[in-house]
Order: C-alpha cells, then sequence, then structure tokens
C-alpha cells in the first residue's frame, strides 16, 4: 500500500477520534441539565445521520433490522443502549481524561470476554496487558484516598458495552452485515433511552439542542471518517490512533472545564494507554482478522474496517 494513502488514512483516523472527543465534550457542557437517558436518545436520533455513508454496496435500507443472529444482535441492542446510558454519566459526573481513563479498559475487557466467550486461547503477553491495565485504573482511581461516583460506574459499563459489542462481532463473523450491527446499537440507544427518558424528560433549550446535536452529529461523523479512513490505512495502523482521543480529553479538561491532571493520573494513564497498545499488538500478531478494539464509542469498532476491501471511498 502507497505511504501517501497510509498518510492520508492516518489523517482521517486522525480527525475522526477528535469529533468523538468534542462529541463527548458536548456531553459534559450540558453539565447534566438534560437527563442521560434524554442525552442518549436524542444522540442517538442524530446519529441516524451517518446510515447513509455507512451502508455498503449492496446494503438495503432494511438490513438495519436483518441478522444471521437474531439473540446476538438483541444483546448488541441491549448492551449499546446500557453502553450509551453508561457513557453519558461518565463524562458529565468525571472529568474528561478520568473517564477515558476508565473507558480505554474496553481492550481489557475484549480480552476477558473472548476468553470466556469465545473461549479464544490467550497468552501470558495479553493477560499482562489487561493486569497492568487494571494497575492503571487503580493508580488513577486511587480507592480508599477519594471519593468513587455514580460516574465511575457508568465508565466501567461503558467500557463493558463496547467490549460485549466487539465480542459479538467476533463470534458472529464475516456473515453479518455491519450496517446490521451499527443498526443493532443505534436502535437500542433510541429504544431503551427512549422509554427511560419519558418519566423524566424535559424539553432542551436552544443552546442544550445545540450541544445534543454536537453529540449525536459529530460521533456519527467520527463513524464516518473511521470507515473512510480503513479504506486507506490497515487496522493495525488505525487502531492505536484512538488513544489520542486521551490528549484530547486532557486539553478540553484543561482549557474549557478547568480540570487538572496530577502526577499519579498521568501514570495510570500510561499505564492504561500502554495496555491497549500491548494488546492490539498481540491481537495483530495473533492475526485476529475482526476490527480491533476502539474504545470511546463502540460502533466505531464496527467502522474501522470495511467489510469490501476492495470498494474504493467514494
Amino acid at each position: 500500500m502507497r505511504s501517501d494513502l497510509i498518510l492520508r488514512g492516518i489523517l482521517i483516523a486522525f480527525t475522526a477520534f477528535a469529533a468523538y472527543a468534542v462529541s463527548d465534550a458536548c456531553v459534559k457542557l450540558i453539565e447534566g441539565r438534560v437527563s442521560p437517558f434524554e442525552l442518549g436518545f436524542f444522540g442517538a436520533v442524530f446519529g441516524i445521520a451517518a446510515l447513509p455513508f455507512l451502508m455498503k454496496r449492496g446494503d438495503r435500507w432494511q438490513d438495519v433490522l436483518a441478522t444471521t443472529n437474531r439473540p446476538l444482535w438483541l444483546l448488541r441492542f441491549f448492551s449499546a443502549g446500557a453502553g450509551i446510558i453508561g457513557s453519558v454519566t461518565a463524562f458529565t459526573h468525571l472529568s474528561m481524561a478520568e473517564a477515558f481513563c476508565l473507558i480505554f479498559l474496553l481492550p481489557s475487557f475484549v480480552t476477558i470476554m473472548s476468553v470466556v466467550f469465545l473461549k479464544e486461547p490467550v497468552g501470558i503477553r495479553r493477560w499482562g496487558a489487561v493486569i497492568i491495565g487494571f494497575i492503571g485504573v487503580l493508580v488513577v482511581l486511587r480507592p480508599g484516598f477519594r471519593e468513587l461516583s455514580i460516574g465511575h460506574v457508568g465508565a466501567v459499563f461503558a467500557g463493558l458495552g463496547g467490549a460485549l459489542s466487539i465480542v459479538i462481532y467476533r463470534a458472529i463473523g464475516p456473515s453479518e452485515k455491519n450496517i446490521s450491527l451499527y443498526g443493532a446499537g443505534l436502535l437500542g440507544g433510541l429504544v431503551i433511552c427512549g422509554l427511560l427518558m419519558l418519566g423524566d424528560f424535559r424539553w432542551p433549550t436552544g443552546q442544550e439542542w445545540l450541544l445534543l446535536a454536537g453529540y449525536g452529529l459529530l460521533g456519527a461523523l467520527g463513524n464516518v471518517l473511521l470507515m473512510y479512513s480503513a479504506f486507506y490505512a490497515p487496522a493495525a495502523v488505525v487502531g492505536p490512533i484512538q488513544y489520542s482521543q486521551m490528549l484530547w480529553g486532557i486539553l478540553f479538561g484543561y482549557l474549557i472545564f478547568g480540570d487538572r491532571v496530577d502526577l499519579p493520573m498521568v501514570a495510570g494513564i500510561a499505564l492504561i494507554i500502554g495496555s491497549g497498545l500491548l494488546t492490539i499488538s498481540r491481537e495483530r500478531t495473533k492475526g485476529v482478522a475482526l476490527p480491533l478494539a476502539v474504545a470511546g464509542k463502540d460502533e466505531a469498532a464496527l467502522a474501522i474496517k470495511p467489510e469490501d476491501e476492495t470498494a474504493a471511498p467514494l
């Protein structure tokens, strides 16, 4: 593959993950004035905008509901809804850097779930990466020395939801269309968040509508850009770029929200990023054929590798 095309893919991927980070910043800017359920619902509504761009050659609109494995499709439906609520809760109550720290345990969760559910053999290096990741989280959280909140629980649920979606993708294999699994997640957000928001619904203000649109549309834009980056650069190259979200989170936290990152958090972040990069490296070595784990937005894992790698981008 030509180096200039790979560079183009890398630059598009950086832009995609920047869009994800701004999307998450929009959640934090709402400051809890809109319930997590309502925020998740409207984020999913705006996320519909990505569907036409994510559809591959031969896809039809009804493929959003079609599946080769209905039980796993439904599991993806519920896991995505829970993950959306967890992610919104995390970015509402935690600093962006701390929320990303916990959500970036996703690769470790994928490794554990792959062993439990897929009976995938995992060697000492990948188990070592899992242990390093959890040590990093302990360094960041310092349990016993600081109070933990609902935001920490939400971040863990966001990571678990994203990891479950990736394991489902691997279990179903290439027979399942990306648009089907993306549709399951989208519908999960619409239905689950839509039902839960009814008891505490409040019509958003004009400013809140702008932030809701930013959250949903920028997340959708990130999915589309990430898919196109995979036309130019291999998934093994694009995957590690996900950790640029952490840098955006630290920058936005400092400039917009007045957050500070202390030395223990820096050490924890380094351990978590090292754990994720080691996991990605080992998955590449072991020849994991399906998308690499992508933290923050579980839909991104479905967009990172096009189903038809011979197709040219529009």
